[in-house]
C-alpha cells in the first residue's frame, strides 16, 4: 500500500482503495496529509464543481480556518500553485459527499500518519541520545587528553579517567543494546586455544586463597567450593550443542566463566574475586588479557566495577551483562 518518495519539504505515499479502481498519491508534510481538488475528485468519484463547492463551504462556514488547512505549491506538472489541503478538509468534504471511500480513506490516513509520527520520534529520539552519547564521549576524551598531557593528575587519577573512558562506551552499547542493535559477538572473535581445567582452576584460586589468608583478606570459608558447581560451570563452558560449541570464541567463554561464578556462587566466599581470577586467567591463556601494545584491556578499577555490575544485576539482564564484558574486553584480536 505504501510506496514512499522523498519530495522537496515532504514526503508522497501512494493509495490504492481497497477495490482497486482508486490510486493517488497523497502527500505527508507537517504532520498531516494533503490532496489537491483534483485528487479528492477521484477518491470521491464526484465532479470538480461538487467537491470545490463543499471545500469553500467548509471554510466559509467556519467548520475549519483556512490558515493551516490550505497550501500552495508548485507542482511539476503544473503552470501555476496548486492548492492541497489537509486530512481535516478532505475529512469533511468526505462527510458532506457521503462516501464510502472517504470513510475508508480516513482509516488508512490515521493509520499511516500514525506509523510515520512514531517512527519519525522514535528515529529522532535515537538521534539525539546518540549524538548526546557521542558528545559525552568527545568531551571525556579531550577531558583526558589534557590532564594527561599536562601531568595534571596523578596514577590513580589516570585510572578513573581510564574507567570514565571505557564506560562511556559502555553507555552507547547500552543504547545499542536497549534498541536491539547492540552484537552479540565480538567485533574480531578469537577461536579457543587453550580451555581451563577445573585443576587449573583450583591452583589458580588457592595461590590467591593463600596470598589473601597470610593478608587477613579472606576468612576459613574463601574458595570453599559448594558440591560440584565450579566443575559443572567450566563444563558448560567448553559444551557443544548438535555438534557445535555453545561459546563459539574465547571472548565469551571468558565472560561466562566471569558471570557464572559471580552469580552462581559455586564458592562459600570470595566468588566475585574468584570469579575475575578466572576470567582474567582465561583471557591470558588465550592472549587476550592484554592489547598488542603490552597495555591490559582492563583496568583494575574497571574489573572491579564489573564484577560488582554483575553481583548486582538481575538474572534477567544476563545477556546484557555478557554483552557489557564482551564490550570492556575489546575487539582487537
Amino acid at each position: 500500500m505504501n510506496s514512499p518518495n522523498t519530495l522537496p519539504g515532504g514526503e508522497v505515499i501512494v493509495y490504492r482503495a481497497s477495490d482497486g479502481q482508486v490510486q493517488v498519491e497523497v502527500r505527508l508534510e507537517r504532520e498531516t496529509v494533503w490532496l489537491t481538488q483534483a485528487q479528492m475528485v477521484e477518491l470521491f468519484g464526484r465532479d470538480q464543481s461538487v467537491i470545490s463547492r463543499h471545500i469553500r463551504n467548509v471554510f466559509a462556514d467556519g467548520e475549519l480556518p483556512a490558515e493551516g488547512n490550505m497550501q500552495k505549491m508548485h507542482i511539476a506538472s503544473a503552470d501555476r500553485p496548486t492548492a492541497l489541503y489537509s486530512l481535516d478538509v478532505i475529512i469533511s468534504v468526505g462527510y458532506r459527499v457521503k462516501s464510502t471511500r472517504g470513510v475508508q480513506f480516513r482509516q488508512w490516513a490515521t493509520r499511516v500518519l500514525r506509523e510515520h509520527l512514531l517512527r519519525g520520534y522514535t528515529l529522532n529520539e535515537r538521534r539525539l541520545r546518540e549524538r548526546g552519547l557521542k558528545e559525552i564521549e568527545q568531551a571525556v576524551g579531550l577531558l583526558a587528553r589534557t590532564l594527561t598531557s599536562h601531568a595534571l593528575v596523578t596514577d590513580e587519577g589516570r585510572a578513573v579517567l581510564d574507567v570514565v573512558q571505557r564506560y562511556t562506551r559502555s553507555w552507547r552499547l547500552l543504547l545499542e543494546y536497549d534498541e536491539e542493535r547492540l552484537a552479540e559477538v565480538p567485533g574480531r572473535p578469537v577461536a579457543p586455544t587453550a580451555a581451563l581445567s577445573l585443576d587449573d582452576a583450583r591452583a589458580a584460586y588457592a595461590r590467591l586463597r593463600d596470598d589473601l589468608l597470610g593478608r587477613g583478606q579472606a576468612g576459613p570459608l574463601f574458595g570453599q567450593e559448594r558440591g560440584d558447581a565450579l566443575a559443572a560451570i567450566l563444563g558448560a563452558i567448553e559444551q557443544t550443542f548438535g555438534g557445535e560449541p555453545l561459546y563459539p570464541n574465547a571472548q565469551a567463554r571468558a565472560a561466562h566463566i566471569l558471570y557464572f561464578v559471580i552469580k552462581d556462587h559455586p564458592f562459600g566466599d570470595g566468588n566475585k574475586r574468584i570469579g575475575t581470577l578466572l576470567f582474567l586467567d582465561y583471557l591470558r591463556r588465550n592472549g587476550l588479557l592484554d592489547h598488542a601494545d603490552g597495555s591490559p584491556r582492563l583496568a583494575d578499577n574497571a574489573m572491579v566495577a564489573l564484577a560488582l555490575l554483575i553481583a548486582e544485576s538481575d538474572p534477567a539482564q544476563k545477556e546484557l551483562m555478557i554483552r557489557l564484558v564482551l564490550s570492556l574486553v575489546g575487539d582487537e584480536a
